[in-house]
């Protein structure tokens, strides 16, 4: 069986007047995380690690930080997509391994509770997913949210029995009515009737 790990990482700033949003969680605390989505630091780590384990980009490859459609998206769209390139290149998550790195606030009394919101986020087991947090002493970070997040990933389907999204998706069109799908199910914004270019490897930030 073919295995492989996806590494992601991510960083936002603390803004005060925003929700705080980590793991798909909206978390009490007198500031959230700034950036050009909802800032969820740990949802973008781990889209990137599932991105980065089948080598299908990153975030920025679909979801420029310049385009206006993405304000305020809730992350979850981000990672909907990565588990849709992650399912049509033949594969499924093994296990997701996470690492916040905050001061505040504290992540482990609600560690169990993100862990199963995640897990339910990815469609696996709540065994399956780890989330653990340390504080950046002596980093000069206090007011930084990272996330450090590897996912291990099997095979399910071989090879030649794969119809991925690059042979399923010829046109930039196509690309963009997929995204468009995952925005409009999930965040509930209207499709748009012009289409813009939409790679861009720069991070969402």
């Amino acid at each position: 069986m073919e295995t492989r790990i996806g590494f992601g990482w991510d960083s936002h700033v603390f803004k005060a007047g925003v929700p705080l949003r980590i793991g798909g969680m909206t978390l009490e605390h007198p500031e959230g995380l700034a950036g050009h989505s909802d800032g969820d630091v740990l949802l973008h780590a781990i889209t990137d690690a599932l991105l980065g384990a089948v080598a299908a980009g990153d975030i920025g490859t679909y979801f420029p930080p310049d385009d206006p459609r993405w304000k305020d998206a809730n992350s979850v769209i981000f990672l909907n997509l990565a588990l849709e390139e992650l399912h049509n290149a033949g594969f499924r998550i093994v296990n997701i391994d996470t690492t916040l790195v905050l001061a505040a606030p504290k992540i482990g009394p609600v560690a169990g509770e993100m862990r199963v919101c995640v897990a339910d986020l990815l469609g696996i087991d709540m065994d399956q997913v780890s989330i653990k947090a340390k504080t950046p002493e002596g980093m000069g970070l206090d007011h930084v949210a990272q996330c450090h997040a590897v996912a291990l990933v099997e095979r399910t389907i071989e090879a030649d029995e794969l119809k991925s999204m690059s042979a399923v998706i010829e046109t930039q069109r196509q690309l963009e009515d997929v995204v468009e799908d995952l925005l409009s199910s999930v965040h509930g914004v209207p499709k748009k009737r012009t289409i813009a270019p939409v790679y861009d490897t720069e991070d969402i930030t």
